[in-house]
């Protein structure tokens, strides 16, 4: 798949996996390469991350969500948190050439305006958060670059949704939307998939989710629901201290994720219903076709009496049963031989 060529999603010819680092490399360089090499080995099309200055992201104010405080199990100020999970500008030029190497597309959200004119260079396309769904400033930039976005809609009703797509001024097939609930983790009862089929049909556009239940079986049913794109956070180890960790899978967990994405991916087809040739070969066998009861004298007239229906499927299918019987066979047939058109015609 060449995303970076990407033009719109619509192009896109199978499931765009996003593996969510975020901020599960708690502030590290080196565990944010190793994230993204494991990223690389579970077979996740991208990885992503997030930049920010925490300072032009939030105020010192800025209260921790629940699900954070807990995650965290301290009690900080949301800049604080922020800041010590932080990589510098240069950390994420150096995550990008390093991504590079290894053959894996570099993603990261930006959350404020100077992140996403900094990342501009660095990315083929836009991941907005949910929580920047409302950032006009920073949309508007976005949308001025004709980059393609991946928009995530946590927290957010049709009407948030519809104030962004005017914001980035941007054609519908070159905006994806993401379904998403932003709790960590998100337990199942507020998944709500079926709103992922209300973005689709509402504005038209390539639709995905954006996974922080646990386990892998929501973005797995998103996939079969329609999903072509999956976004899930993941970390090198569930017990470390941090926001995302406890809704994120372990890379073990994300490649098989992948792999039963893949899986269901060649299960789902092209929708055409028709014999496969596999099924083919397996019809003639399993099918039933006419066949005699006795033996049946060549001149001898085809009765209900003398044909039954047994398998094998290689000869006249029971369904033509009315337009064979009354008629005259011209060779002989024995005993549970199966009869086709050839013992009715003359040689």
């Amino acid at each position: 798949m060449n995303v970076n060529g990407i033009d719109s999603f619509s192009s896109l010819d199978s499931v765009f996996v996003v593996a969510e680092a975020g901020v599960n490399h708690n502030g590290s360089l080196d565990t944010a390469k190793q994230m993204a090499y494991e990223a690389k080995e579970a077979g996740a099309d991208a990885v992503k991350f997030q930049t920010s200055i925490p300072e032009k992201s939030m105020s010192r104010f800025a209260e921790l969500a629940e699900y954070q405080e807990k995650n965290i199990g301290k009690r900080v100020s949301m800049l604080d948190m922020a800041r010590s999970l932080s990589l510098t500008f240069k950390d994420f030029e150096r995550l990008k050439r390093y991504c590079d190497e290894i053959g894996l597309l570099f993603l990261s959200t930006p959350f404020h305006t100077e992140a996403a004119v900094f990342l501009n260079d660095l990315v083929p396309f836009f991941k907005v958060s949910s929580g920047e769904i409302v950032n006009k400033e920073m949309l508007e930039f976005i949308g001025s670059t004709g980059k393609p976005v991946i928009l995530s809609t946590g927290m957010s009703c049709l009407g948030d949704i519809e104030d962004a797509f005017l914001y980035l001024n941007s054609q519908r097939d070159k905006v994806a939307l993401l379904h998403c609930t932003t709790n960590y983790p998100c337990p199942y009862e507020e998944v709500n998939l079926k709103a992922m089929l209300t973005l689709k049909e509402a504005f038209k556009t390539v639709v995905g989710y954006s996974d922080h239940t646990l386990g892998i079986e929501v973005p797995i049913a998103a996939v079969a629901m329609g999903a072509k794109i999956i976004e899930k956070h993941f970390t090198l180890d569930r017990s470390m201290k941090g926001p995302d960790h406890a809704a994120s899978l372990e890379p073990s967990e994300l490649n098989r994720m992948i792999a039963c994405i893949r899986n269901l991916e060649k299960a789902l087809g092209s929708g055409i219903k028709e014999p496969n040739p596999s099924e083919r070969r397996i019809m003639l066998k399993t099918r039933k076709s006419l066949t005699a009861k006795s033996d049946i004298e060549r001149g001898t007239i085809l009765t209900k009496e003398n044909v039954t229906f047994k398998k094998p499927g290689t000869g006249i299918p029971p369904k033509f049963a009315e337009i064979v019987l009354g008629r005259k066979v011209v060779k002989d047939i024995r005993q549970d031989e199966t009869i086709t058109w050839d013992h009715m015609m003359e040689e």
